[in-house]
């Protein structure tokens, strides 16, 4: 479909499955370096296994994937936070939205929370736009150096001579065979750092394909989308407070072998929303929308049908 287009002329890049005249939208908002992607084993397979019509909308955020280029000034979470209501305003303009967020997707509907509030509450005699959330990997208080090390990559160092002239190669060789080829020869060539990724993103016996995905994924944002996005999210996960409505359904969901956010955190950031449930995958890693695809679906089918009943029933 076309791109949605901010109000500071920045498109982003939005996929959409289902029914757009659904009365519940589930929108899913990725990580740090990712794109729209990473949800595909889970977006996917929702519209079928949902009772009802949904809208299922998976989109690159800002500086991500397809969508527009983020600047120094536009690469915040807050930023991200303000994209995601007006996403929201144009893809589903009426209905409930369930929002699911992935790392710094859970961040970005953290920040969305924290500046347009409005979105989760009722008014007398209406729902609140946003009905219920889903938060993978996402946690409160957990290191930069840590997610600098996970990605294997050394953001720092990514205004040197030497990794400029790197990835000036890299850009040129893709112009000249193809992205395609490109990842073929960069996946062959960087075993450590598939090995890396593997260790670092990943639990137990990561499907193979999976790795190469994120793999390719991390590739395209370094460094430049990365270091611009580093000081941003280091700031923001320092000082992130969810508050929401005790009637909203929220669930967390973290592996067990995550190395960047580890159980602990996430039930930091959720301990303070009555009732919910933080929910703790072993042998789970990072990567939760890839590697655990068929534990997660399940959850998320049940917000959607929660969200339903409530709808039906005149209580969401």
């Amino acid at each position: 479909m076309d791109p949605v287009t901010l109000t500071d002329g920045t498109p982003l890049h939005v996929n959409r499955a289902g029914d757009p005249e659904a009365e519940v939208t589930v929108v899913f908002s990725h990580g740090y370096a990712l794109d729209h992607r990473c949800w595909d084993r889970i977006s996917g397979d929702l519209p079928s296994a949902v009772e009802r019509p949904i809208q299922v909308v998976a989109y690159d955020q800002r500086g991500h994937g397809k969508s527009g280029d983020a600047t120094e000034q536009t690469a915040t979470v807050e930023q991200l936070g303000d994209d995601l209501a007006e996403l929201i305003g144009q893809v589903a303009p009426a209905g409930a939205v369930v929002l699911v967020g992935h790392c710094m997707g859970g961040l970005t509907a953290a920040a969305l929370s924290e500046r347009h509030p409005g979105l989760f509450t009722a008014d007398a005699g209406t729902s609140p736009r946003v009905a219920a959330l889903a938060l993978l990997s996402t946690g409160a208080n957990h290191i930069a150096a840590e997610a600098r090390a996970a990605t294997g990559l050394a953001v720092e160092s990514s205004t040197s001579a030497v990794s400029a002239v790197i990835t000036k190669l890299m850009w040129d060789l893709e112009a000249l065979v193809g992205p395609r080829l490109v990842d073929l020869i960069t996946d062959r060539a960087h075993k450590a750092m598939i090995t890396s990724t593997r260790w670092s993103l990943f639990g137990e016996e990561p499907r193979a394909e999976d790795v190469l995905l994120t793999l390719r994924m991390i590739r395209h944002h370094w460094p430049h989308t990365m270091a611009l996005f580093r000081p941003a999210l280091d700031e923001f996960v320092r000082e992130v407070k969810l508050t929401l409505p005790a009637a909203l359904p929220v669930i967390g969901l973290v592996g067990e072998r995550d190395r960047l956010v580890t159980p602990e955190q996430a039930t930091k950031l959720l301990a303070p929303i009555a009732g919910a449930d933080v929910i703790t995958l072993p042998r789970a890693g990072h990567m939760l929308p890839l590697e655990r695809a068929a534990e997660v679906l399940p959850r998320i089918v049940s917000l959607v049908h929660m969200v339903q009943r409530r709808l039906c029933d005149g209580t969401a």
